[in-house]
């Protein structure tokens, strides 16, 4: 007598039937297109949970270099005076502050010019 394991396979469909839900036209109410949906749909949930740190990063950069040269200076020469003046603030703080408070953001800039005055300072210092 051949078994067809009937109760767990249909639990199965209809699982991926309810994971469907929202998807347009057979992708939702046909088993073999939405298992194609859903799959297809979970490998690009994947991939993009890691694109989304990139492309905020990509975002913070362009905000901070907006305020940056709105204070008279350049993104890459902010972020090493704020290097060289040992600040741990990261890009996400520095656009928050960037996009939020303006005076913060200015302090923050005086601090970077010191920091890459200090910097010079040194490397003539050695030489």
């Amino acid at each position: 007598m051949r078994v067809t394991n009937s109760p767990a396979s249909r639990k199965r469909r209809i699982r991926m039937i309810k994971a469907a839900k929202g998807y347009r036209m057979r992708r939702s109410k046909l088993y073999r297109y939405a298992s194609d949906a859903v799959d297809h749909g979970l490998q690009y949930a994947y991939r993009d949970r890691r694109v989304k740190k990139r492309t905020f990063r990509y975002l913070w950069q362009v905000r901070i270099n907006a305020a940056a040269r709105a204070a008279g200076m350049t993104y890459s020469r902010f972020i090493e005076g704020l290097k060289a003046a040992g600040c741990g603030l990261d890009r996400k703080v520095l656009a928050d502050l960037a996009a939020t408070d303006s005076a913060a953001f200015t302090n923050l800039v005086g601090i970077a010019q010191q920091g890459l005055l200090n910097k010079a300072a040194e490397k003539a210092a050695k030489s």
